[in-house]
């Protein structure tokens, strides 16, 4: 066989003309509109010596994205088109196959709960920038970044994940981000449809609809989606209703327009959480009958790309949105405990805008030029109400301020917080032969500003008024080498930083000391990774690494010492961890290693990472040396994907964690009570997923799957007041008509 040396050949005249994304895509298009010498080369190429590159983009993204530089980051990409319908947003199935990522599960849905390689806790995912379309989905990006509210799976097209490096794209947060790509609209008809009826255990109903077409210079998609289910639990309930639109325009060839809005409005009960005996006695326990979860996110942006020439592009973006987290909440009990008298009522608002301008310059051969800005805003007041009614109603309000902690039917807490963030970036991929070196820079500033008019009356410490400001310097270079038969090196060293968020400055909560005594840096991150990837044979995706973080300055509260309050504390920069470890990730489709054009796909998936993380530096002298909590030592992921392009797919996926401690110091909660007691480590657990569709007709789909296939008992979410318990078995069944 000759092909590997037409291969490397085509590599290398299309290195002389083309920039790092021609590479990666090899279209036809892309090749039919180069350079007319390098037409002439590419003329009488053989598909087949093309295939293994549009294969390698199956699983990683393009080296240069638009107006984003990922060659020489760790990258990886899932296509939902590939994987049978995910319902119920089953964020397992979601991030199959995404490697290292950790799902912190609960049965109620709203709250997104990941994390990566035991940074931070998963909970709302605050330690992992997640985005749509490149835009954050955080409550507030800066002050406040929690997940609480997710796309439906039928909305995306793809998951990318960005490792080391993804602060320099994106902004704060330490690696990795999660971008959601949206689905477009159908490009060859004017009208296409699409509905879907799901129905399932615990009296599931999901409905999905949407209509997309393009028509001249226009394009639009619409979809309107509804989900309820009572939930495996009492007080499980939940309603969500949704709403998508997209609507584009192309004036010319070299501009276009996108208007889009996202709606999302959910209800939910909270059964509360438990002990470990009550978990192991029955898991299906309420511990609190009337708390409720009100979400709504509202969202418009308008995007506007613009190519002026062959080798500059700009993409800009800007949107507002409006998001409220509405809760009742009790203290939980267990009969023969009596019930609480009281509830807490709690409105927590966001009114945020932002900008994200990227300009994309091509020059010499292969190199590349980003530079961009980014700017954010967001107001968001925070209130609490006592209430003597356990089912007080989200709308319910009270005036007179408490003044005791036994007052009922008042205000308990007023926030009014603000952030401001804005930053500047530039980053360039240098190219020469088959290596590539890419530096590059980021200037942050974030404000951050908290005054309270209202505070709790169980608390000692002055009200909090507080202003910070930071600005933080952020570099990065990564280094690569293209080698072999379509294999890449890549190595990576970036800087990456965690906000200073409300809570860190102003505990509406605890006697965290107000005033200039309670200011803690910004936490640091510096990661490493090297590693190799590749499509070196037809069906075969490989793509290992190395890794290490350093996390300095890690923000946690400590005793405020001599001359405070009683029982007050000072949130503080307490210590150092480090994570380091190894990530895998294998793919290989039997049937494509046959013959690369085919229709039809027997794939075997497996990734893997493991993590060796520890404190190397804390002024708790009884924490060094310690796990930080939820740092797996390894989490593992496989599975089978079974399909034939418009006639089925099969998907059995299988995810297993390594036990892990819930908290820093690596000791139990209550140790000497068992009525409240919790066991250090969150126990290993393993859990398998079924799932198909089955076209009866081109149009017609039935569709069915069971997840926790083997019903295992377990928890992945848990903190010292208590556990949430996974979901037990569950199954669904429907169908699906399209046109």
């Amino acid at each position: 066989m000759k092909r590997p040396l037409r291969i490397r050949t085509l590599v290398l005249l299309i290195g002389l003309g083309l920039s790092s994304t021609n590479h990666a895509q090899q279209s036809t298009t892309d090749e039919t509109n180069g350079k007319k010498d390098d037409a002439v080369q590419l003329r009488n190429v053989d598909v087949h010596a093309i295939a293994p590159w549009r294969v390698k983009l199956d699983y990683l993204m393009p080296e240069v994205d638009g107006p984003f530089i990922t060659v020489t980051k760790k990258t990886s990409i899932t296509k939902l088109d590939r994987l049978p319908t995910i319902i119920d947003n089953n964020l397992r199935a979601v991030f199959s196959q995404t490697p290292g990522l950790l799902v912190s599960e609960q049965q109620a849905p709203g709250q997104t709960n990941l994390s990566y390689r035991g940074i931070g806790n998963p909970q709302e995912s605050e330690f992992v920038t997640v985005l749509q379309d490149g835009i954050p989905l955080q409550a507030d990006w800066i002050g406040y970044p929690t997940i609480y509210s997710f796309p439906l799976p039928q909305t995306i097209a793809t998951v990318q994940s960005i490792r080391g490096g993804s602060s320099l794209l994106y902004g704060p947060e330490p690696p990795p981000t999660i971008n959601l790509v949206s689905r477009k609209p159908v490009a060859d008809r004017e009208l296409a449809g699409y509905s879907e009826n799901v129905f399932g255990k615990d009296g599931l109903f999901a409905t999905f609809n949407t209509l997309s077409g393009t028509s001249g210079s226009w394009d639009y998609l619409a979809d309107v989606h509804y989900r309820r289910t009572d939930g495996q639990r009492h007080n499980g309930d939940s309603d969500l209703a949704g709403a998508d639109f997209h609507l584009g325009y192309r004036p010319d060839e070299a501009a276009y327009w996108a208007l889009d809005f996202h709606g999302y409005d959910l209800e939910t009960g909270d059964p509360g959480k438990m002990s470990y005996s009550v978990f192991q006695r029955d898991a299906d326990t309420t511990t609190t009958p009337d708390a409720r979860l009100w979400t709504e996110r509202y969202q418009l942006s308008l995007t506007h790309e613009r190519k002026f020439d062959e080798k500059t592009q700009l993409v800009a973006k800007v949107w507002s949105g409006y998001q409220n987290l509405a809760s009742r909440s009790e203290a939980g009990f267990v009969p023969p405990q009596p019930p609480p008298t009281t509830a807490q009522l709690q409105d927590d608002v966001f009114r945020y805008a932002g900008v994200d301008a990227r300009l994309l310059h091509r020059w010499a051969r292969g190199n590349a030029l980003t530079i961009g800005f980014t700017g954010y805003h967001s107001d968001a007041p925070f209130r609490q109400w006592t209430s003597s009614n356990l089912s007080v109603p989200r709308s319910d309000r009270y005036a007179p301020t408490c003044l005791t902690p036994a007052q009922v039917n008042c205000a308990r807490l007023n926030h009014e917080r603000s952030t401001d963030y804005a930053a500047v970036f530039a980053e360039n991929v240098f190219r020469w032969g088959k290596w590539h070196l890419v530096p590059s820079v980021r200037l942050e500033r974030e404000k951050v500003d908290v005054e309270e008019s209202i505070k709790p009356p169980n608390l000692t410490r002055d009200r909090v008024d507080r202003t910070v400001t930071h600005n933080v310097p952020l570099f990065g270079i990564g280094f690569g080498n293209d080698f072999g038969h379509l294999n890449e090196t890549y190595f990576n060293v970036s800087q990456g930083w965690r906000p200073v968020r409300y809570f860190d400055i102003g505990s509406p909560f605890g006697n965290t000391a107000a005033g200039e005594i309670n200011d803690p840096d910004p936490t640091h991150i510096l990661s490493f990774e090297a590693g190799v990837h590749g499509n070196p044979v037809d069906g075969l995706f490989y793509d290992v690494s190395l890794f290490q973080v350093n996390v300095k300055d890690r923000i946690e509260s400590q005793p405020a010492g001599p001359g405070a309050p009683a029982n007050n504390t000072i949130n503080v920069n307490t210590g150092d961890t480090r994570h380091r470890g190894f990530e895998g990730q294998v793919d290989y489709d039997f049937l494509a290693a046959r013959d690369p054009q085919t229709q039809r796909h027997f794939s075997v998936f497996a990734n893997v990472s493991l993590l060796d993380a520890e404190f190397t530096a804390t002024r708790n002298a009884a924490n060094l040396g310690n796990k930080p909590a939820f740092s797996p030592r390894y989490l593992a992921r496989a599975g089978l994907n079974w399909r034939e392009d418009h006639h089925y797919k099969v998907a059995l996926s299988w995810l297993s964690v390594a036990s892990q401690y819930f908290q820093d110091s690596n000791q139990p909660a209550f140790p000497t009570d068992p009525t409240r007691f919790i066991p250090a480590k969150v126990p290993q657990y393993t859990v398998v997923d079924l799932s198909g569709d089955y076209y009866v007709t081109q149009k017609v789909r039935l569709l069915a799957g069971v997840s926790n296939l083997m019903d295992h008992k377990y928890y992945s979410r848990v903190f010292s007041n208590g556990i949430e318990p996974g979901l037990a078995r569950s199954y669904y069944a429907g169908a699906s008509f399209e046109f």
